[in-house]
């Protein structure tokens, strides 16, 4: 099965190409933070998001997939997961984060099982 976690749906209105840093982040029910960092590579995209005092200046890795609207006007990103979800995911760690397969899989790993769909993203 193919695994599009790391991959921009084609409904959420994302160009390739956008400079997403710094754009407000809300999750389903309320804002959470702001992008940090931001990857646009072909099965490889994801947000830096960084939570600020929220949870304590956490950044998390959020896989594209979790983007359901991308709203250009507002510089807004929305995403499918709960401010809860978001606070639970694991912590960005950037030396980690592209050398390190493992902390990546683990990363994948958590955002199947808590994903708001059914219980995992499966062919998503």
């Amino acid at each position: 099965m193919t695994d599009h976690l790391w991959s921009f749906s084609a409904e959420s209105g994302h160009l390739a190409g956008t400079d997403l840093t710094g754009w407000r982040v809300e999750a389903a029910d309320g804002h959470i933070g702001k992008v940090d960092k931001h990857s646009d590579e072909v099965d490889d995209s994801y947000l830096v998001v960084d939570t600020g005092v929220w949870i304590f200046g956490k950044e998390v890795l959020i896989p594209a997939r979790a983007v359901t609207r991308v709203d250009l006007e507002e510089q807004t990103l929305h995403l499918a997961l709960s401010k809860e979800q978001v606070k639970d995911s694991p912590e960005f760690v950037s030396d980690k984060h592209l050398a390190d397969r493992q902390y990546r899989e683990e990363i994948g790993q958590y955002y199947r099982m808590s994903w708001p769909f059914g219980g995992g993203v499966g062919g998503l």
